[in-house]
């Protein structure tokens, strides 16, 4: 498959890419360093700014897609331009092209604003808000074959294979479980229109991604 992965040199965004390249995938990765990410011959690279407008994003994108990923982030700057406005975009200008397959890298409880007493979230409120609205509008306003994968803490620790979905913990992630996670779900049909909470956990990734 051909796959647009958006924020390609983040954390979860390296992992990601390596993985789908193991899976044979022709990867396409966004990133505003000019330094090549990966030397692949099925990877190519393109300086994406998703704080430009909405043409000017659908402008660089290829009609041939495949699939996109989301997994660029902020980092706590510019909530509002990367985290809230530049996802929309993304999903109003892969909607225009005609591309259906479309998965989020969310964080835990996005969609649930009960869960936002936790001094955890407390400290991230403003990111919340952008990545609640960013889901929601993909979930209500778009037509993309979505999915939302919600991950708690992100921990830079090796990868246990094993994770926990949809219960009521934040918990912790191993930043390549979340990669792996990702890469698992491209061709779940059970995963379309769905969105899901995850940490690290006892059950094998696709085993508890069949189960969704």
């Amino acid at each position: 498959m051909k796959i647009l992965v958006i924020g390609a040199s983040g954390r979860v965004g390296t992992e990601l890419v390596k993985q789908l390249l193991a899976d044979n995938h022709q990867v396409i990765g966004t990133t505003r360093q000019e330094e090549n990410l990966f030397n692949d011959n099925n990877y190519s690279q393109l300086d994406l700014d998703i704080t430009a407008d909405k043409n000017a994003i659908q402008k660089q994108i290829d009609q041939d897609i495949d699939a996109v990923y989301f997994v660029a982030g902020s980092g706590g700057k510019d909530v509002l331009e990367v985290d809230l406005h530049g996802a929309i975009k993304t999903m109003q200008a892969v909607q225009d092209k005609g591309i259906k397959r479309y998965i989020m890298l969310s964080t835990v409880f996005s969609l649930d604003t009960s869960k936002w007493d936790n001094p955890n979230i407390e400290n991230l409120k403003e990111y919340y808000i952008c990545k609640h609205y960013a889901d929601q509008w993909l979930v209500n306003n778009s037509n993309l074959d979505y999915t939302i994968v919600q991950a708690g803490a992100l921990k830079e620790r090796a990868a246990t294979g094993k994770i926990t979905v949809n219960d009521d913990n934040s918990g912790e992630n191993s930043i390549e479980d979340v990669a792996i996670t990702l890469a698992a779900v491209l061709t779940a049909s059970n995963t379309t229109k769905k969105v899901f909470s995850m940490h690290n956990g006892e059950t094998a990734i696709n085993e508890a991604i069949a189960k969704l």
